[in-house]
C-alpha cells in the first residue's frame, strides 16, 4: 500500500480539499476553504498545514463565533452542498464557536470546526488556557461541543484521523443528519507525522441520493388528501435546501392546495402567486393563520414545526385534522403524530402530484385563498406608507428598501423585532430573496451572515437589516467584509435598547424593565436615567465602512441608491421609535409563560389572558389509522 507520510495537520487539510459532492449531476468541491483565528493551539499545526496549501484558501477573522455564522449563510445560500471549515486555538477561541455551532446544528447546516485541544501526551499540562478537571484527565472545554455537534470526536491518536474524516464527511454531507461537526485536534497531535493511505487523499465525491418514502406511507397519504377540504401546505427550509420549489408550485396550482411559509421556507413561491397565504404562526398574516385554524389536512413540507411557525401548538384547531409531513430527517417526519414521508422533498412531491392528477380543491376554496392573498397585500401596502416621512417607523424602513431592491436581492436578519416584521411583511420575488436565521435566533448574526451569503453568490446585493443592540453583539467583521471585499449594505436601526423583547416585556405585563440603553439613575437605583451617548455610526465608520445618516424617509432612499454604487461596506444608519405600526394577525399566539402568582396587577392580568390562551394548544397526538 502505498503512504504519504505527513503531519496530522497537513493530512487533514490535504484529505479536506479532495472532498466533493454530487446531487442531480452537479458536482463541486465541498469545502470553499478555512476561516480561522490562530493562537498557540492551532498555529503550529493547522497554521502550518494552511499556509502550505494555499489552494484551500484561508480567511482572517475577527471574531470565532461570528466566522461559523459565516460558514453556516454560506451554507444555507448554497443549499448545503457547500460549506466552509473553521478552525481556532484551544480555550476561549474554541468555546467562542458553540453559539454559532448551535445554531448551525438548530438550523441543520453542514459546517465543520477543527478548534486545539490540551496535549494528548499531557507532558506539559496544565496547559495555558486548559480546562481541569478533578474527576478526569481526557477531558476539555471542546467536550462542550457535544451536544451541539452532530458528530463529535479527538483524534487522540494520527491513525484514528481516517476514519474520524470519513464518519465527519458522512454526516456533513448527509440531508437528514446534517449540522455541526465536531474534530477537537490536541496540539501535540497536529504536528505528529504518520505514514497515512495514499487512497486517503485522493479525489472522493459524495453523491447526496433523493430518497423517496415508503410506497404504503404514500398510498395512505394520498387517500388523506383525496379526502381533504381544506387542506394546506407548510413550505419550510427543506424545500429551498432540495431545491423543489418549481415543483411545489406546480404541485399547489394542480391541487388547489395553499400554501403558508416558515421563515426557512419564505420564499418558496412569489408573494403574489394567488394561493400564497405568506408567513404562518405567531408572527403570521392573517389569511395563512384562519386558514390554519379549520385546516383538516397539514402537509409539512421540510420543516421541523418551531413553535413560532405553530403559534405554541394553537395554530391548528380543527380536531380532526391530520398531519403529513415529507422531510429528509426521520424526527421531523414523525412530528404532530403525521403520516410520516420520509424522503427528498422535491422527489416526493413529484410522487405525490401524479398520484394526485385528479385532486383538486373546491374552487370556492382557492377563491378565498387567492382573496387573502389579496388582501394582504394591502396591508403590507398600508404598513410601508410613511405616517411622518421625517420619523419614519421600522416598518417604512423595511417597505422603502423592499420597494428600493432588485428581483435578486438578499435582505438578511436573526434577531430583534426585525424578524417578525421582515416574515409579514417582506414581498418575497426569488426563492433566495429573504434570509432569516430563526432557528437560534441569534443577535450577531447578521453582519457574519451578510458576509456568507455574499461569499455564496457575489453578483446579488446583500441587506443587512439589524437594531442597535444587535450590532453591539458582534460587528467586528464588518472588517473582514472590507479585506476580502465583499460589500454588503447594513440598514443599522437605533432604538435605544432591545426593542423586541421590550415589547415582550410590555405585553407581559413587566413594563420594558431593563431593555432601554439608558445611565443607571443614582436616585432610583435603576437603568432609567438619560438614554446613552453611543454613536454607533461613528464605530462603523472607525471599522472602515462608508456611513450615511439619513433623516427622514426621502433621504432615507437616497442613501439607498448611493451605497448600491458603492464598491465597499456600506451603513445606513437611521433612528426610529420602538412602535412596529403591527400587530398580531388572527390567532397569532406565542407561549411565554406568565408568572402564576405576583404583585403586579398587569401581570396578574396577563396572567389570567395566558390561562386562557393555554387552552387553544393542542398535542396533536391523534393516531393515524395507517
Amino acid at each position: 500500500m502505498k503512504t504519504k507520510k505527513l503531519t496530522v495537520a497537513q493530512a487533514t487539510i490535504e484529505f479536506l480539499k479532495n472532498q466533493h459532492v454530487k446531487r442531480d449531476g452537479v458536482e463541486m468541491s465541498f469545502f470553499a476553504g478555512c476561516f480561522g483565528i490562530f493562537g498557540h493551539g492551532n498555529v503550529a499545526g493547522l497554521g502550518e498545514a494552511l499556509k502550505h496549501n494555499p489552494d484551500f484558501k484561508y480567511y482572517q477573522c475577527r471574531n470565532e463565533q461570528a466566522m461559523v455564522h459565516t460558514a453556516a449563510a454560506y451554507a444555507k445560500m448554497k443549499n448545503r452542498m457547500q460549506t466552509f471549515v473553521c478552525t481556532t486555538s484551544i480555550g476561549p477561541g474554541a468555546t467562542n464557536m458553540i453559539t454559532a455551532a448551535a445554531g448551525a446544528t438548530i438550523n441543520r447546516l453542514p459546517v465543520l470546526l477543527l478548534p486545539g485541544d490540551f496535549f494528548s501526551k499531557r507532558t506539559a499540562s496544565p496547559l495555558l488556557q486548559q480546562l481541569e478537571s478533578s474527576f478526569s484527565q481526557d477531558i476539555s472545554a471542546n467536550d462542550c461541543f457535544k451536544p451541539i455537534s452532530k458528530y463529535w470526536d479527538r483524534i487522540n491518536r494520527p491513525e484514528q484521523l481516517a476514519s474520524a474524516l470519513l464518519e465527519a464527511m458522512r454526516v456533513l454531507t448527509s440531508p437528514a443528519e446534517t449540522g455541526a461537526v465536531t474534530l477537537a485536534l490536541p496540539h501535540d497531535v497536529q504536528t505528529e507525522a504518520y505514514d497515512f493511505p495514499s487512497e486517503l487523499f485522493e479525489k472522493r465525491v459524495w453523491y447526496i441520493p433523493r430518497p423517496t418514502p415508503d410506497k404504503y406511507l404514500i398510498s395512505k397519504a394520498v387517500e388523506v388528501i383525496q379526502n381533504a377540504k381544506k387542506p394546506m401546505l407548510i413550505a419550510g427550509g427543506g424545500v429551498l435546501y432540495s431545491e423543489a420549489e418549481n415543483i411545489l408550485k406546480e404541485f399547489a396550482e394542480s391541487t388547489g392546495i395553499p400554501v403558508a411559509e416558515t421563515y426557512a421556507g419564505k420564499g418558496t413561491l412569489h408573494y403574489q402567486h394567488p394561493l400564497n397565504l405568506g408567513a404562518v404562526g405567531g408572527t403570521g398574516t392573517k389569511g395563512a393563520n384562519e386558514i390554519a385554524a379549520e385546516a383538516d389536512v397539514v402537509i409539512g413540507v421540510g420543516t421541523r414545526y418551531g413553535d413560532f411557525m405553530s403559534a405554541s401548538k394553537s395554530a391548528w384547531q380543527n380536531p380532526d385534522v391530520t398531519f403529513i409531513n415529507i422531510n429528509i430527517a426521520e424526527m421531523d417526519a414523525f412530528k404532530h403524530s403525521a403520516i410520516p414521508l420520509q424522503g427528498d422533498a422535491k422527489a416526493t412531491l413529484e410522487i405525490l402530484q401524479e398520484a394526485l392528477r385528479n385532486y383538486k380543491t373546491d374552487a370556492s376554496y382557492t377563491e378565498r385563498v387567492k382573496t387573502y392573498n389579496e388582501e394582504w397585500d394591502k396591508i403590507v401596502t398600508a404598513a410601508y406608507e410613511p405616517v411622518d416621512e421625517n420619523h419614519p417607523v421600522q416598518s417604512e424602513y423595511i417597505g422603502a428598501l423592499n420597494n428600493f431592491v432588485d428581483d435578486k436581492d438578499v435582505v438578511l436578519c436573526a434577531a430583534g423585532s426585525l424578524p417578525g416584521d421582515l416574515h409579514k411583511l417582506w414581498r418575497t420575488k426569488n426563492p433566495k430573496g429573504f434570509h432569516l436565521e430563526y432557528g437560534n435566533s441569534c443577535m450577531g448574526y447578521e453582519i457574519p451572515g451578510g458576509l456568507g451569503v455574499k461569499m455564496a453568490d457575489p453578483d446579488r446585493e446583500v441587506y443587512v437589516m439589524c437594531g442597535d443592540a444587535t450590532y453591539l453583539m458582534l460587528p467586528s467583521d464588518l472588517v473582514t467584509t472590507i479585506q476580502e471585499g465583499y460589500k454588503i449594505t447594513m440598514i443599522l436601526i437605533n432604538n435605544d435598547g432591545y426593542a423586541s423583547i421590550g415589547g415582550l416585556s410590555n405585553h407581559v405585563g413587566g413594563e420594558g424593565f431593563g431593555t432601554h440603553f439608558k445611565y443607571r439613575n443614582k436616585e432610583t437605583g435603576q437603568l432609567d436615567g438619560d438614554f446613552l451617548p453611543v454613536d454607533l455610526a461613528k464605530n462603523a465608520e472607525s471599522l472602515g465602512a462608508i456611513v450615511y445618516k439619513p433623516k427622514g424617509i426621502e433621504e432615507y432612499k437616497e442613501a439607498l441608491a448611493k451605497a448600491k454604487t458603492n464598491d465597499r461596506t456600506t451603513v445606513i444608519y437611521v433612528e426610529t421609535i420602538r412602535d412596529r405600526k403591527l400587530a398580531g394577525y388572527a390567532y397569532s399566539w406565542w407561549e411565554v409563560p406568565i408568572p402564576e402568582v405576583s404583585i403586579s396587577e398587569d401581570i396578574q392580568k396577563v396572567r389570567q389572558q395566558y390561562v386562557e390562551d393555554k387552552k387553544r394548544q393542542k398535542q396533536y397526538i391523534k393516531p393515524n389509522k395507517y
